[in-house]
């Protein structure tokens, strides 16, 4: 796309995925055109979540209807950011100021049988609206309003935390700040149709916590997916339960879970943010994106003040590849997006590139132990397999960086255990380093190994506040 995609071609290169994109290049590229051209056309997208509140991004296209290839160039640019908004922020409604062309053409994506119809239709469900796209003149557009909410820290009292990963699920209990008990099962949600497996899981684990404790006072749950005043909206966890099935059993399951021990308090939380606040309190600061590794890519952010956002985080939607060819996300049906770059499904992916040839017949947690084992043995083909993870990182936390006010970076999760994590946040670093030398003062952090396979079942039981 004009000279664009050239422009995009990283100086570093993973050495397993020679014609990855950056995201960040190409836009940083596609501005660098855009103000060259002389004739800058102002835009702005607004985006409406729940509470009625609205995030705002500003920006520049080139000047429509003069030539195909800037039409080409903005529409490609603007479906690509609208679509990373919606993932960062979440959102209903897209209001687009600026131009119309690239505001009907948005239109056509997200209706029903465009481009953009899953996400669509994740939106609508998450926040149970009609999603729509709407075109407004400049100065109309909605006004940003945006709160934030403080979460988390509490140590008194008996409390259970519970994190439900999608190869295994952990449970802490806690009395008072000490650990008295901490626990993993492995578990297979994801392909399982039958919600009452997954209650019947967490209780196992719930009670086998609560049975080290002289009471409960509290249940705090890390949980993969969206929820929204403790109740399911979307999450992968359930992705085989049928809808009927899930409106049913699965919007309530943690409620249930809470009312079972005695209608204890509950407060439930997407895995990523409890990521975020896990470092924060680890670190005692704040402006930490925490990212967990394991069957996704799960997000969270604490911001200046110490509180979550708010925003979605979902960052395993979020395109960071805009290589056309890269694996398409069998969920989404999106090429380029993080679950295919920061999760266990990246070292599947990457894995006959490195030259090992793993069993079809073994689960993806069984894969990515398998290429972990071959690292430990000094695998060759196994450490560039984590190398290029940390090259993907190291692009993809530059692209972060616009949405985000980046003090701290803490990774997590399975696919971090061992020296896997080591390699990954080592090759973030260098390609900061090289290409965005203005972002070298980032943190990278990685918990020790404890931490980053229990620390966010402790952190969740510290989120509910005790009413006395």
């Amino acid at each position: 796309m004009m000279n664009l995609d050239r422009e995009a071609t990283p100086r570093l290169v993973p050495e397993l995925d020679p014609d990855f994109r950056p995201a960040v290049l190409w836009n940083r590229a596609f501005a660098q055109a855009v103000q060259a051209c002389g004739r800058a056309q102002p835009v702005a997208v607004a985006i409406e979540r729940d509470q009625s509140q609205v995030a705002v991004y500003e920006t520049n296209l080139f000047p429509s209807g003069i030539k195909d290839a800037w039409d080409e160039a903005n529409y490609f640019y603007m479906e690509r950011l609208v679509k990373c908004l919606l993932w960062v922020k979440g959102g209903w409604k897209v209001t687009v100021g600026g131009s119309t062309q690239v505001g009907e053409a948005l239109k056509v994506a997200y209706a029903k049988g465009g481009q953009r119809e899953f996400d669509a239709e994740f939106m609508g469900r998450v926040y149970e609206q009609v999603f729509t796209v709407e075109i407004a003149v400049l100065s109309e557009m909605p006004q940003a309003y945006e709160k934030t909410e403080a979460v988390g820290g509490h140590l008194d009292g008996c409390r259970i935390g519970f994190d439900a990963g999608g190869s295994d699920r952990k449970v802490a209990a806690v009395m008072d700040g000490k650990v008295l008990y901490s626990d993993e099962t492995v578990w297979h949600p994801k392909v399982t149709e039958d919600p009452d497996y997954h209650f019947e899981g967490i209780m196992d684990s719930v009670k086998r916590a609560a049975a080290h404790l002289p009471r409960v006072d509290a249940i705090g749950v890390s949980s993969a997916g969206i929820y929204i005043n403790n109740r399911t909206m979307v999450a992968s966890l359930f992705l085989k339960v049928p809808q009927e099935l899930f409106d049913a059993k699965v919007k309530d399951i943690y409620p249930r879970v809470a009312k079972e021990l005695g209608n204890v308090p509950i407060e439930v939380r997407n895995d990523g943010d409890v990521t975020a606040l896990a470092g924060a309190s680890s670190l005692q600061d704040t402006n930490i994106l925490g990212i967990a590794m394991g069957t996704s890519e799960a997000v969270g952010y604490v911001d200046a003040e110490g509180s979550l956002t708010g925003w979605l985080n979902e960052l395993s939607f979020m395109p960071v590849d805009y290589n056309p060819e890269a694996m398409v996300d069998e969920w989404s049906g999106d090429y380029g997006c993080g679950v295919k770059y920061f999760s266990q499904d990246a070292v599947i992916k990457l894995a006959p590139a490195a030259g090992i040839d793993l069993d079809e017949n073994l689960t993806p947690a069984e894969k990515l132990k398998v290429v972990q084992d071959l690292l430990g043995k000094g695998h060759e083909g196994a450490q560039k397999i984590f190398e290029s993870i940390g090259t993907y990182l190291g692009y993809a936390v530059a692209y972060y960086a616009d949405f985000y006010d980046i003090k701290h970076l803490l990774i997590l999760g399975r696919v971090t255990s061992g020296r896997g994590g080591i390699l990954i946040l080592e090759k973030a670093r260098e390609v900061l380093n090289a290409d965005f030398p203005e972002l070298s003062k980032i943190n990278f952090h990685l918990p020790d190994e404890s931490d980053r396979r229990v620390g966010q079942a402790i952190t969740a039981a510290g989120l509910t506040a005790l009413t006395r």
